[in-house]
């Protein structure tokens, strides 16, 4: 049965990895029905979207990747919009900079939805110190790692091999033999899916 989170991603009409190494597979939705779910979603006839629907659909990507509530979401470009910086900068360090974002990135876990869980069930540590608020937001200089209660879990038994693979954004510095990474910068210029002046316009309303 096909889960609701590539019925996302075929509503969205885009890969945006909320299945691990599912959506990258030929098993994907996105590959075998590329077209939005739906009686009428094979349809060859192209409706015309409005300004207010393009807005409408970019916001629903940051909702959806970094799995945000509609209140996160509004207070995080809020924030971004009143500081001194480039809203998009600054919008996408708020969001690069959560927990669960930065253990994704790091490749702790295949995916958003799971390193959020896995900060959720206390298998993640920051400076040694457990956090189970997915969006704490880390530091310059902060150590991330798999908590030491954790790393015998049989979730974790292939880890380290997996991690010999991952590339890790200029920001991070993985350690793969002791399942943890440091943030060594800011994360700028991130490279997403997202046009994120659609959606300052609907929050500028």
């Amino acid at each position: 049965m096909r889960g609701p989170k590539e019925k996302i991603e075929r509503a969205l009409g885009e890969r945006l990895g909320l299945k691990a190494e599912r959506s990258l597979s030929p098993k994907s939705a996105m590959v075998k029905r590329p077209y939005k779910p739906g009686q009428h979603g094979n349809s060859k006839k192209r409706s015309n979207i409005s300004d207010f629907g393009l807005q409408l659909k970019e916001k629903q990507k940051f909702k959806v990747i970094y799995g945000l509530k509609e209140k996160q979401l509004k207070e995080i470009f809020a924030k971004a919009i009143k500081s001194k910086e480039v809203t998009r900068d600054k919008v996408f360090e708020i969001l690069e900079r959560r927990l669960d974002n930065a253990v994704f990135r790091l490749g702790l876990a295949g995916s958003r939805n799971i390193s959020r869980q896995m900060v959720l069930h206390g298998h993640v540590s920051v400076n040694t110190k457990k956090v189970t608020y997915p969006a704490f937001e880390v530091s310059v200089n902060d150590i991330i790692s798999i908590s030491s209660n954790s790393r015998e879990l049989t979730r974790f038994a292939n880890l380290k091999e997996k991690l010999k693979k991952q590339n890790s954004p200029f920001w991070l510095l993985l350690d793969s033999e002791k399942l943890e990474g440091k943030i060594v910068s800011l994360p700028k210029e991130v490279d997403v899916p997202f046009d994120v002046n659609l959606v300052v316009e609907y929050y500028s309303k």
